[in-house]
């Protein structure tokens, strides 16, 4: 199958398993015809809807394409109403480099979107999930942890919709994964973001950060591999029953504005006050920054400018102006 940006030998209506690759061409210096081969699966069976699952956009977050991996080589075809389009390792390149950035333009494919078919590597990339994945699809599941700089607890996300009903089937659809927070989370309002995208194309969405520190852990694997096979159930591609554990909230947060996070205000070393998880209020001490190099000088006191729970904090302790260090998730009515 031809994209006009690659190509596949992936027949995207064909019943059973497939995997293969979307291949894209790459022109570099030791390698003049080579290309990208982006790994991609394609279950299906019967009628159904037809969902993306997607990992990888970020190259240093892996629990999502460890689990979607799983998923691959496990799920029986015969056991599914439906078709899923399972991409582990979308952003291939940053997969490789464990690098939040594509080491071949540099740039974040979460904030590409919506792509360009004549653009850099990552652009491209990105125009094909845009432009011939979504086109497809029923939903949008995205799994993200917090990559190298963030330590984050657990969550399914929320991206927020203008349309009402698509509004409520995404948060119906977060609460089914079964996370241990629920977030709402509009990345400062960016409209590049995979999910930004699938939203404003009519695609139910989910997203997820799951744990991070640019490591992976037991718990957040099991999260994240419950909360696919939820989904699956909840969208009606496969049969069962949604476990719901006892430390999954129904509650919803929410990032409610600029004021949620703790943003350090010159170079040195962050010294945070609280762990992830704390109940803080707005105005509380949320750490300090240590000008190391000058020890006469006496650290930057921070505020937490938000009431709420700690739900991400930066794991590389060195610092510079600008730099995230504290996201506070605060509850919604």
């Amino acid at each position: 199958m031809g994209t006009d940006i690659g190509w596949t030998d992936i027949d995207f209506d064909r019943p059973g398993k497939q995997t293969g690759f979307f291949n894209l061409p790459n022109s570099v210096h030791d390698d003049a015809w080579g290309v990208v081969p982006i790994p991609l699966t394609v279950i299906a069976n019967g009628s159904g809807p037809t969902i993306i699952l997607q990992g990888g956009n970020h190259g240093d977050e892996y629990e999502g394409p460890i689990v979607l991996g799983e998923l691959i080589r496990d799920l029986d075809p015969a056991t599914i109403s439906g078709r899923l389009i399972i991409v582990p390792a979308i952003n291939l390149p940053a997969v490789e480099a464990a690098s939040r950035v594509s080491p071949v333009d540099g740039l974040n494919m979460n904030r590409t979107f919506p792509g360009d078919r004549l653009g850099s590597l990552t652009r491209q990339i990105t125009a094909f999930v845009h432009d011939t994945l979504f086109a497809m699809a029923d939903a949008f599941v995205d799994l993200h942890s917090g990559g190298s700089s963030l330590a984050i607890v657990p969550a399914a996300i929320v991206e927020p919709s203008e349309n009402a009903e698509l509004a409520r089937k995404n948060r119906e659809a977060v609460m089914a994964f079964g996370a241990p927070m629920n977030v709402v989370i509009s990345n400062y309002g960016d409209p590049r973001t995979s999910t930004a995208s699938a939203v404003r194309a009519g695609l139910v969405t989910v997203g997820t950060e799951m744990a991070g520190a640019g490591t992976v852990t037991p718990e957040a694997v099991r999260v994240c591999r419950r909360g696919v096979r939820n989904l699956l159930v909840h969208f009606g591609v496969t049969e069962g029953q949604i476990e719901r554990p006892q430390t999954a909230s129904g509650e919803l947060h929410a990032i409610a504005g600029t004021h949620s996070y703790v943003i350090a205000p010159s170079h040195g070393v962050f010294e945070p006050y609280h762990e992830l998880g704390a109940t803080v209020r707005a105005g509380e001490p949320a750490g300090r920054v240590h000008a190391l190099a000058d020890p006469a000088s006496p650290p930057r006191e921070l505020a937490f400018g938000a009431d709420g729970i700690v739900f991400g904090r930066r794991h590389f302790g060195r610092v510079r102006p600008g730099n995230c260090c504290l996201v506070v998730a605060s509850p919604t009515e």
